[in-house]
């Protein structure tokens, strides 16, 4: 249950810079909107990889946390700022 934890915790820290970095790729990069959360997804594993010398953590619980974090960061993004009108059925 510890591990939970920390690996929650984790993600709240860093989910704030995949958030930052995801914008900053997603402002020069141009590439299709369906392919953003793959793209948050794969930052969040590089952050959380990157960021070994910052916590004790082991590295699944390191990736783990990025994953999530690149996941949540992206989606609490598209939630936010995105024009949701319509519905699902054309």
């Amino acid at each position: 249950m510890d591990n939970l934890n920390d690996v929650l915790a984790f993600a709240s820290v860093l989910a704030v810079f995949v958030l930052a970095v995801v914008q900053l790729l997603k402002s020069n990069i141009r590439m299709a909107k369906k392919l953003i959360p793959f793209m948050g997804l794969a930052t969040g594993l590089l952050i959380g990889l990157a960021a070994y010398p910052f916590t004790d953590l082991a590295l699944t619980l390191r990736l783990w946390a990025g994953g999530l974090a690149g996941l949540s960061a992206t989606g609490l993004f598209e939630l936010a700022f995105s024009n949701r009108s319509g519905t699902t059925k054309e």
